[in-house]
């Protein structure tokens, strides 16, 4: 018991980082768009970054059990550990996100049409920034 406090006691530098790097991406989102916007990059965000640690660790904890390596079994499987609790984490927070904000369950749809009826072509966009910067598209 003593031994797996102390293994998993090794893990906390790879806490502080997550801890800093969710503290920092929220603050920045935040920031530059809305509080709403930065929580649904961070669980974006912590879902591959959590499925990367826990899969990485995972497989390294395997292959340190086929060589026979104890120590490095042992450091893998805290690593993982830390994946595996931060993907749960980040999937009870997604889950709860989407509880209080029903308009986040269901994608955007390819085809999704404007409140003005007419579908957006990627060419608008072109003919927006060349009308803006003063030159006008020839007229039909």
């Amino acid at each position: 018991m003593i031994n797996l406090i102390a293994q998993l006691s090794r893990s906390i530098p790879l806490l502080i980082a997550l801890v800093a790097l969710a503290a920092i991406v929220y603050f920045v989102v935040s920031w530059r768009s809305s509080p709403t916007r930065a929580k649904e990059v961070l669980i974006r965000l912590f879902t591959v970054l959590c499925s990367v640690l826990a899969i990485f660790f995972t497989l390294a904890s395997l292959y340190a059990l086929a060589d026979g390596n104890q120590p490095v079994l042992e450091l893998a499987a805290s690593f993982a550990a830390v994946g595996i609790s931060g993907l749960v984490v980040t999937l009870i927070c997604r889950w709860r996100f989407k509880k209080n904000h029903p308009h986040y369950r269901s994608p955007v749809n390819a085809k999704a049409t404007p409140a003005g009826g007419a579908p957006v072509k990627r060419g608008d966009a072109f003919w927006w920034l060349y009308d803006v910067v003063g030159k006008f598209r020839p007229k039909k």
